[in-house]
């Protein structure tokens, strides 16, 4: 992988500077995910924050996403 996984919230925020493709976008879900794992949160409390309704996804996009990020915190260590 090409970008290092982000560590905080702010080297979150600095991938949004880069060309998006698909490698950015995993190295977010997985930095999203150790953050949520390092601040005690659950499964059940991300999928919540992913699928409150806000302006950038549609419905279906943030159900996609809620599915994606299921799918790598169960397969993350």
């Amino acid at each position: 992988m090409h970008y290092p996984i982000p560590a905080s919230p702010q080297e979150i925020l600095t991938l949004g500077q880069k060309s998006v493709d698909e490698e950015l976008i995993a190295a977010a879900i997985v930095g999203v995910i150790q953050i949520a794992r390092s601040q005690g949160q659950s499964l059940e409390d991300l999928t919540t924050e992913v699928l409150k309704d806000d302006s950038l996804l549609d419905a279906a996009q943030r159900r996609w996403l809620s599915s994606v990020v299921t799918q790598a915190w169960e397969s993350l260590p």
